[in-house]
């Protein structure tokens, strides 16, 4: 059996699946086959050195990687065998669904998503009095996330002395009305099980003896509370092995620690390192273009990726007039390989932010071409979707008060505000809200037609309550739907809209209820629970639902595409301050994984890379110039293709084709487009055939003060940058500038002390 599980393996997979004794430490670079050898020394401790496999936790940070895992066992190891596989949030879900009572919750607890964590931070936010211009929920909302990713209370956050008290006090609040509701968001479910194991030792005790063997896969995305778990996972006996690769790390927005794998043979001592360096998934030019692009950054470990791949078709690079001209080249560009036999499915388009997909979604549609894109509203969160799932959540937590005030009065039952809001008074007191439709039922404190209303919701989910567990899941939402009125609401909608839009909208929330249904269908046959089932749901992304069978583009952030591999990737605005993005100043950290991040989005393609950037990009009305990426100048010119360097004004009719060893210039490439912006009398680069050229703006005076936009300055402070935009006129003349240290600034042209750059 040693033989057949080593036999598909190379040499340090084969290390890493016979490793014993000291914490292992796999740097796998990407396209390595980590899972593979994950999974084989899964299959090798099973079946080699016969440990139990409810003995083994191997811990991942995707569902569809946890799946992939469960998947690539079952083959190695049959159904009747398999380990703990799962990912760091549906582990501690595990854990506290049977421990939670030691920190005062019950068991049957709701997850919250970010839908149900803003709507309680408004409601916060409304109850203190603070006016959502003053403090927006979304950074009250970041300010708790960051918080519990450094596994901080609001107690410890009031002791560090170094976080606003008031936004603290908020913290403490948020987290009061959570535990009314019995309720936990994300944060909580690992910083909570990390509580638990902190305060609770005979609990952490018996945790650490049940596994023999911790595996945790993408530890370069562990934060400062997912290394602190680990921590205390690992007994005295625990035979840890850790999976990562530092050059990949890019969620340092969200918490993740690039230090945890660097330090981590320094916090375990007699660490083995192995590395996995063979890509199994590149051709050579898109793998030797990553790695230059990436040993840019100084603080990393060594390693040099190869592969036995052929070299493949050089990467282009596209230089377009601006981003609608970019938007259509990419259409062209999969509209042409779709005719040539490529199929959709196969082709994937990243970009840095989510503002840059319309101009590529409008450019498809234009081309018909078929697209799927990700990183937008999930299904679980669509409203009608949302409101079904709130009814099965008061029915499983009755103490969720978000979920029952959302469905109070949906569909309209005439209970207002003002009734709710005089139910809301007695919820602390009768501990949850639907207690306290009771309570104020009781006591009258509803009007005559209000308290027939009221008393008419609670009785219908005690109905619903008795039928709980005598029905199957999707027969019991079905029956919910129409007793409470909602699909009857939703058929007459459809029927009675006033135009073919208001018809469609309906049929397809009722559409998405058939698909909801069906989806509980499916995993009752599975034997899944409810409570299963809401869990579920609450950790799904959308990228869980995507089906890579169907055969349209994807489109995503190259934060999205981490994980995933197509054979032909286009990879857009490679602009300095769109990507890299200008909050990352030279030289810095995130800086660094800004160059990380540009790895991970390169070699997620297998066959064919396009890289494209545009000379200006219009953002909020305001046009922008922006320089060329300065990762594209890391990659060497004969890795590259689709440009030609030529000397204004030359035309493209007459211009010979420069030699390749010296058509790149990238290291100048900046300047040379500055130049152009400039008086189009200097060296630029265009694609093959030229890019029309681009229109003067006319939306800023002639009087600039021999500034001109993309002009090359620099300040005694912030050092060299481009001109960006130029308004006003006199004193008030204001010039807006990208320096390469701090991102954008507008300054006073008078005070600025430009000079030359």
């Amino acid at each position: 059996m040693t033989s057949d599980l080593l036999t598909t393996l190379n040499e340090p997979q084969q290390q890493a699946v016979l490793h014993e004794g000291a914490a292992l430490l796999l740097l796998a670079g990407a396209g390595s086959g980590k899972t593979r050898a994950l999974t084989h020394r899964v299959a090798h401790l099973i079946h080699l050195r016969d440990v139990p496999p409810w003995r083994i936790m191997a811990v991942t940070f995707t569902n569809k990687a946890a799946a992939e895992m469960r998947a690539r066992l079952e083959v190695l190891l049959g159904q009747d065998r398999l380990p703990w596989v799962a990912t760091f949030h549906a582990s501690c879900v595990r854990i506290l669904r049977q421990e939670i009572e030691h920190l005062g919750y019950s068991r049957d607890f709701t997850i919250y998503d970010d839908q149900d964590q803003l709507r309680l931070l408004r409601e916060l936010l409304k109850e203190n009095k603070i006016p959502e211009k003053d403090l927006k929920p979304r950074a009250l909302a970041a300010f708790i996330d960051h918080a519990k990713n450094r596994g901080l209370t609001p107690q410890a956050c009031a002791h560090q002395q170094i976080e606003d008290p008031g936004l603290i006090e908020l913290y403490r609040r948020y987290q009061q009305r959570l535990k009314q509701g019995n309720a936990l968001d994300f944060g909580d479910l690992l910083l909570l099980t990390v509580q638990l194991f902190e305060e609770v030792g005979a609990v952490r005790t018996r945790w650490q003896e049940r596994f023999a063997h911790l595996l945790i896969d993408e530890f370069q995305d562990t934060n400062r509370v997912q290394y602190r778990l680990m921590q205390l996972l690992t007994g005295p006996h625990t035979h840890l092995c850790v999976v990562g690769d530092d050059d990949q790390s890019i969620y340092r927005w969200r918490g993740a620690e690039v230090a945890n794998i660097l330090g981590f043979d320094r916090d375990y001592a007699d660490t083995r390192i192995i590395r996995l360096e063979q890509n199994y998934r590149s051709t050579r030019t898109i793998l030797d273009a990553a790695t230059a692009v990436v040993e840019k950054n100084s603080d990393r470990r060594a390693k040099k990726l190869w592969t036995d791949n052929p070299a493949g078709e050089a990467i282009h690079l596209e230089t377009s007039a601006d981003d609608l001209d970019e938007a259509r080249f990419v259409a062209s560009e999969v509209s042409r390989l779709q005719r040539q036999g490529e199929s959709l499915r196969d082709i994937a388009v990243f970009y840095r932010t989510n503002a840059q997909s319309r101009v590529l979604e409008e450019a498809l549609r234009g081309q018909r071409i078929p697209y799927a894109m990700f990183g937008g509203v999930k299904f679980y969160s669509r409203q009608e979707v949302k409101d079904a799932l709130c009814y099965l959540r008061v029915l499983v937590n009755p103490a969720d008060g978000m979920a029952a005030r959302r469905i109070i009065n949906t569909p309209a039952r005439g209970i207002g505000a003002v009734t709710i809001e005089r139910i809301v008074e007695l919820e602390t007191e009768a501990g949850g809200f639907m207690a306290a439709c009771r309570l104020a039922l009781e006591r009258n404190r509803l009007s005559g037609a209000a308290a027939q209303r009221v008393e008419g919701f609670v009785e219908l989910l005690e109905d619903f309550r008795q039928r709980l567990g005598r029905l199957p899941l999707a027969q019991l939402m079905a029956q919910i739907l129409q007793d409470c009125g909602y699909t009857p609401a939703l058929q007459e909608e459809a029927q009675q809209a006033l135009n073919a839009d208001g018809r469609q909208e309906a049929k397809g929330r009722l559409d998405n209820l058939e698909q909801l249904l069906a989806g509980m269908e499916e995993h009752s046959s599975k034997g899944g629970s409810l409570q299963d089932y809401l869990e579920q749901v609450a950790l799904m992304t959308d990228l869980d639902q995507h089906d890579p069978t169907i055969e349209r583009v994807t489109l995503m952030t190259l934060h999205s595409a981490k994980g995933l591999e197509y054979p032909l990737v286009f990879i857009t605005g490679m602009e300095e301050g769109l990507f890299p993005h200008s909050r990352s100043g030279s030289g810095s950290a995130d800086l660094d994984e800004e160059r990380r991040l540009c790895y991970v989005g390169m070699t997620r393609a297998m066959r064919k890379l396009y890289l494209s950037h545009a000379r200006r990009r219009r953002v909020y009305g305001t046009w922008q110039f922006n320089a060329p990426s300065r990762f594209l100048a890391d990659i060497p010119a004969t890795l590259l293709a689709g440009y030609r360097a030529a000397l204004a004004p030359t035309t493209a009719a007459n211009a010979a084709p420069a030699p390749r060893s010296a058509a790149h210039n990238l290291a100048g490439l900046a300047d040379l487009v500055a130049a152009e912006e400039m008086d189009q009398s200097a060296e630029m680069i265009t694609r093959q055939p030229a890019a029309r050229p681009t229109p003067a703006p006319t939306d800023h005076p002639a009087d600039t003060g021999g500034l001109r936009l993309g002009a090359r300055v620099r300040h005694l402070k912030f050092g060299p940058g481009v001109v960006r935009r130029l308004e006003g006129s006199g004193d008030q003349q204001k010039v807006t500038v990208y320096f390469n240290s701090v991102g954008t600034k507008k300054l006073l042209l008078k005070f600025a002390g430009l000079m030359p750059g």
